[in-house]
Order: C-alpha cells, then structure tokens, then sequence
C-alpha cells in the first residue's frame, strides 16, 4: 500500500491494507473531509504481470458509472435546462411513444420508468457500442409497468436515458460533458466515460467475465438453462419478488461477456457500466456533492440542487434487485457494515467500486478495484471502507469540538 492517510483517519487505511492482502488485483481509495483529502491510497496489482498500482491507474468502474452520469443531468437542472419533472419527451421528442408521453426525468432518475429491460430490446449485446441504435431503441419500447408505480433497477439502460437527455439539451456528447463540465472545472485527471486513447496505458485490466457456458459443458449448460428457466417461469406465476429471468434481462444480454472482453468497449460511451475513474478523481466529485455543491473555490451546483439530489424518491422493494433501494435522484442508499448515513447517497458497481457523499458529514468515499465479484451493486469491501470512514470522521468531528 502507498499513498498518506491523516492521523485521524488510520482505521481506514488500515481496513484498506487488510482487504489488499486478502484479495488479487489492486486498488485505490479517496477519502475526503470538510473538503479536504484525507485518505489517499493504493496498492497491490494493475496487471496479471505483476505491474504495481499507481497513483493515477484507473478502473473501469461498471455502475458505479451511473452515478458520474446522474451528475452530468443534474448540472443541466441546475442551470434551469431540465426540470425534474417535465416528461422526458419534452427533451427528446421521439421518446412520446408507446406509454412513454408523461414519463418524467423524475421517474428516470429514480429507476421507475419502467424501462429496465435491455436483454429483449436487443438480440446482441454489441448494439450497446452504438449509442444511436440504443437510444432509438428505448424511445420505441413500452414501459414494462405504468411509470411512477413500481420500481425496477435500470441496470443498463440507464446510461441511455440520462446521456440522451444530456446530448438533447447541451447538443455535445454525455462524455464530453463529464470531461468538460465536471472533470475540468475540478481539475481532475482521472474521470472519464469511455477512455481515451492517450490515457489507455493508465488503465488496470479487469478479469474477463466468465458465462455459465464457459465453465459447464454444453450438456450441462443446456440442462441448467432449462431449469432456470422453468423456475422463473414458475416464479413469475406465483408472483414471488425474485424473477432470474427479470435480471437477467435488465443486466445480461446475448454476448455480454465479449462487449466486455473486447478493446472497443474503450471507444464507445455506456455511461452505466464503462467509466473509468481513479479513486482521487471520483472522490473529489462526490466531495463536491458532500460540500453543498462546491470543492475548494469551484461551485458545481447549488446547495438547493444538491439537497433535491438527497431526497428519497421511494422505498419500494426493487423488482430487479429485489432490496428496497431508497433511490434517490440517480443514487441509491449509503451500504455500511455497521453504522449507516441516513442523509447519504451514492452509486456502487459490480466488482466492488463505488462512491458516496453524505452531506450531513461533509464526508466522501471512493474505491475503485479491477478485481471482485459480489453484486450488481458491488461487495462488502466498500461497506466495510464506509463504516471505517464514518466512524473516523465523527471521531474527528468530536475531538475537534471538545
């Protein structure tokens, strides 16, 4: 492990170094306090090779992506070109089709569009490279439930629907308006949709993703698809909460696992799963929301913006992910493994990384890794980084109050 860590914040850096030690692959951590970066670390393994961790090595960070993105549209709310609540369609014209006439940004923002189906919109899983085809392709699907009335993790699709209405008001790219609008007025060197190709060399390879056809034989894979299946089906009649084949068709479609595998996910934006962040850089972005808004001398957006950002849009068991989410505008509840932060928020991803700011604390945290498994919603290595952070901060707080 490398970096600096404050006096105050020692636990954190070492629940830090005892996670490194029991898994492959390497890691960096940020954490930041009353604007200031007080964690800054990294360690173990960019490449198979035995190539270090670097300070400024970056992951590709899958949803913990949605979270950059969500920031990008609330930029545009901020500056009065969209409003929470006027119907999507009022931005994007073609999308007042099939249902879709009185969706608001709102239901977007707060996965309850309806919209959470991507493996039967598309037959190929390299559809998602071409930003065209997806977006025309959500304008024309129907809702999968009346907007508003239920919840439903929008895994993927996402990424469209918020980068869409971004392109539609700003007439540049959502990628374009991360590196433009977010990362440079903050200086950051390490926040990206896509990655570029100058900044390539910096990037931590992930483990490819491993399908159940790959591990089974083609007997058994055809024996276990029937069973799964013949379960949901059966779920599904019986109304049960867990439907595989819902999430199987909001997170995986068809050849998933070679989009993932190939060089050109690097050229093409997908904003719910292919940012790629350092852990510096990620961090001073949720700081900015932890602050009210604003990181040092930059403002970012107003504290009445970031408070309308905070507020728990619904409670609803998820029909994706199953949990009640308490989705807020694009981020979810904080996850810790002991404690918690009622006022905050964040965006975790699949392999560990993950973000949140809690602006009752001034207090963010940011890890990104290129090895893990775990959920949709990442693993236990955040939660236990949270929890360690959490404590620190208040300690910190307490100390200095006395």
């Amino acid at each position: 492990m490398q970096g600096n860590s404050s006096a105050g914040f020692i636990d954190v850096a070492e629940t830090f170094r005892n996670q490194l030690g029991r898994t492959t692959g390497g890691a960096s951590l940020a954490v930041y306090h009353r604007g200031e970066l007080v964690v800054d670390l990294w360690g173990g393994l960019r490449t198979d090779d035995g190539d270090p961790w670097l300070a400024d090595t970056l992951a590709m960070c899958f949803s913990t992506s949605k979270g950059v993105a969500s920031a990008a549209l609330h930029l545009q709310a901020d500056a009065g070109l969209v409003d929470y609540d006027a119907p999507v369609a009022t931005y994007w014209p073609e999308f007042a089709q099939n249902g879709k006439e009185n969706l608001t940004v709102r239901h977007v923002l707060s996965h309850s569009a309806g919209l959470h189906r991507l493996r039967s919109i598309i037959d190929s899983a390299h559809h998602m490279l071409d930003w065209d085809h997806m977006v025309d392709a959500l304008a024309r699907e129907r809702p999968a439930y009346e907007p508003g009335t239920k919840t439903g993790y929008h895994a993927v699709t996402y990424g469209w629907l918020v980068g869409e209405i971004v392109h539609r008001v700003t007439g540049r790219s959502l990628a374009q308006v991360v590196t433009d609008d977010l990362a440079a007025p903050l200086g950051l060197d390490g926040l990206f949709l896509g990655c570029p190709p100058e900044e390539r060399h910096r990037v931590a390879p992930l483990v490819p993703m491993k399908s159940t056809r790959s591990v089974l034989p083609s007997a058994a894979y055809r024996a276990e698809k029937v069973v799964a299946t013949q379960l949901a089906k059966g779920l599904s009649l019986v109304r049960s909460p867990i439907n595989p084949r819902r999430v199987i068709n909001a997170l995986l479609p068809r050849g998933m696992e070679d989009v993932l595998a190939g060089p050109e996910i690097m050229d093409a934006s997908v904003p719910s799963m292919n940012g790629f962040f350092t852990a510096r850089s990620l961090g001073a972005l949720y700081a900015t929301l932890a602050g009210g808004g604003t990181l040092g001398d930059v403002r970012l957006l107003s504290p009445e913006t970031v408070e309308k950002v905070g507020e728990e849009q619904n409670n609803r068991p998820d029909l994706v992910l199953i949990v009640p989410m308490k989705w807020r505008l694009g981020y979810h509840r904080v996850m810790t493994s002991r404690g918690g932060a009622p006022k905050g928020f964040g965006h975790f991803g699949l392999g560990g990384s993950g973000a949140w700011a809690d602006p009752s604390r001034e207090l963010a945290i940011a890890m990104v890794c290129n090895r893990g498994g775990g959920t949709p919603v990442g693993d236990l290595r955040l939660m236990q980084l949270g929890a360690a952070a959490i404590a620190s901060a208040d300690r910190v707080t307490a100390t200095a109050a006395s």
